[in-house]
């Protein structure tokens, strides 16, 4: 009985101390241990891992990729995991990583050699932006301990063309891609598509809702920029930058039956595979996000508005006899010859700024107003490209005498160059003002979706269009860059020089060039805008933008196959 006795109490006290060493465990599980233990069982529930989209493509009216995806690849090391010495490790990457071999490589190569013998370091980065042949090579390698990881990267086929129009794709303050600029930042949300979800775990079985989300791609951009035309202005931009000894410039050309944007070209560019290399600043397309005073080029809105308004004819004469004094400033002629007695073609083909602040007085302040709202001047054109601005234009009734009189021949007034050339193309195509177009269609699939050609407003009668179209044509042959003209083609333009206000004033020296036109004048193909910033050679419209225009045209003129109509 004792010896029963006994055991009982042995056994009592061994279940005891089992029980208090299960308890203990318990209350370290579901109380000390808790937090731990939760998310490990969340993480277990709820493993997901998000699927990046393959970004849309961007694509010229002929379908070639203008911005492509390409997938690049980076290599780690992870050193637990390595069965080769170091040593062997480098001399077998080495070659593969660093390739070709030259200076800069030779420097990365020297940098790694001495970041692999840092004992303390467990995972490291071996290579960034490796290609496929480069991954496939050190894959066939067969080493334990490298590790890969791909991603996506916008690749541009045709390079830094058009690259203001286009933007770039850089990344967000969550680490994201995300595109800035032009079409990238303004179709952002249709380019990048929806991420996918894929989830792992036990409870992932369990829960019927719980699916896999597969990524869905971007939606594709087909544009109405023409890339042969892009190309010619391109190349004819940087030339005559280069010739003139301009500061930068821009080439905008527009279908005149729609405002389609056919090339938008600007100097100086950036490469948008390279972006975080540029200053900010460089990322500003000057055709839609900065203003500049047009000059001269303006002349022909103004005298188009007072041919509609009947306060003026073609025909009409210009009493002005020299310069006109306006409180203490001189309006003069840009050259200082005067035409007394001139008709309003003259005025027009003289780029007589005398006999501009005549039909300015004809027409008056508020209806001068009144067509710079209907040429849609005082809004943003809405055309498809992140980053338009609005130049502020004060109201007719804090205008002076002064500003009427400069805004004739476009000076005291700031537009941008996309408002511009919206504008000047109303001349062209009977009076209508068409919202500019880059994109013609997105293409999500099997779906397509078209852009349609949206009237902004109608300004002008036909009759009027037609009469300022001669004026225009007399401009461009008999004006003072009738040494430009192409033989044989009808064409109607305007030059135009703009000093540059500065700090109050305008600079003597520095000068915007333009030429504005369309052709062939009686059934325009293209409206297009030149503007050399500050060139050096001459300041003057009619001796640098001028014959860029005209060389421009002459190109253009032959892709198209537009044959000569004659002397």
């Amino acid at each position: 009985m004792k010896r029963n006795g006994k055991r009982l109490v042995f056994l009592s006290l061994f279940f005891f101390f089992w029980l208090a060493a299960i308890l203990g465990r318990l209350f370290y599980w579901q109380v000390l241990a808790k937090n731990h233990f939760y998310d490990a069982l969340v993480d277990r529930k709820e493993n997901k891992r998000v699927i990046s989209a393959a970004r849309g493509k961007i694509y010229s009216r002929d379908g070639f990729p203008l911005v492509s995806n390409k997938i690049i690849y980076s290599l780690f090391l992870w050193r637990p995991a390595l069965r080769i010495n170091l040593s062997e490790l480098f001399k077998k990457v080495s070659p593969i990583i660093f390739y070709p071999a030259n200076k800069e490589n030779q420097e990365k190569k020297e940098l790694l050699k001495k970041v692999l013998h840092q004992p303390a370091q467990k995972w490291i980065a071996l290579a960034q932006n490796l290609n496929y042949g480069q991954y496939q090579a050190l894959h066939d390698l067969h080493l334990s301990g490298l590790q890969f990881q791909l991603r996506r990267q916008r690749f541009y086929p045709e390079g830094s063309m058009a690259a203001h129009l286009l933007g770039f794709v850089g990344r967000d303050e969550l680490g994201q891609p995300r595109g800035y600029f032009g079409l990238e930042g303004f179709y952002q949300e249709q380019l990048a598509g929806l991420m996918g979800v894929q989830q792992s775990g036990f409870w992932h079985f369990l829960n019927y809702d719980n699916k896999d989300v597969a990524p869905r791609q971007g939606r594709d951009l087909y544009l109405f920029l023409d890339r042969g035309v892009q190309f010619i202005a391109d190349q004819a931009l940087a030339a005559g930058v280069h010739r003139y000894g301009a500061k930068g410039g821009w080439v905008v050309i527009l279908d005149s039956r729609s405002g389609a944007i056919l090339a938008l070209a600007t100097w100086p560019k950036y490469d948008p595979s390279r972006y975080e290399q540029y200053s900010y600043q460089r990322f500003l397309d000057p055709v839609i996000s900065a203003s500049f005073e047009p000059g001269s080029i303006f002349k022909p809105l103004v005298m188009a508005a007072a041919l509609n308004e009947s306060v003026v004819k073609p025909e009409s004469r210009c009493p002005c006899q020299g310069p006109i004094r306006i409180g203490k400033y001189e309006i003069k002629t840009w050259n200082e010859v005067y035409h007394p007695n001139s008709t309003m073609t003259d005025i027009i083909k003289n780029s007589d700024n005398v006999g501009m602040v005549y039909v300015a007085r004809q027409l008056g302040a508020k209806k001068l107003f009144a067509y710079l709202q209907r040429y849609h001047l005082t809004k943003k054109t809405g055309i498809d490209l992140q980053g338009e601005m609005l130049p502020l234009l004060k109201s007719p009734d804090h205008w002076y005498p002064i500003d009427l009189a400069t805004i004739s021949f476009g000076q005291g007034i700031a537009v941008t160059p996309i408002q511009f050339i919206t504008a000047f193309n109303a001349l062209a195509d009977g009076g209508v003002v068409y919202q500019p177009r880059v994109v013609a269609r997105i293409v999500a699939g099997h779906k397509v979706f078209f852009t349609r050609k949206h009237i902004l407003g109608r300004p002008l009668k036909a009759q009027t269009c037609r009469e300022i179209k001669e004026m225009l044509v007399t401009a461009v042959n008999e004006g003072e860059a009738k040494w430009t003209r192409l033989s044989g083609y009808k064409i109607a333009g305007k030059t135009g020089t703009a000093q540059i206000p500065l700090k109050g004033h305008y600079a003597k020296k520095k000068t915007i060039a333009s030429f504005a036109g369309f052709a062939p004048a009686d059934n325009p193909r293209f409206t297009m805008l030149v503007s050399l910033q500050e060139p050096t050679s001459s300041p003057w419209g009619s001796e640098t933008a001028a014959p860029l225009w005209f060389q421009i045209a002459r190109q253009l003129f032959t892709y198209w196959g537009i044959q000569p109509q004659g002397s």
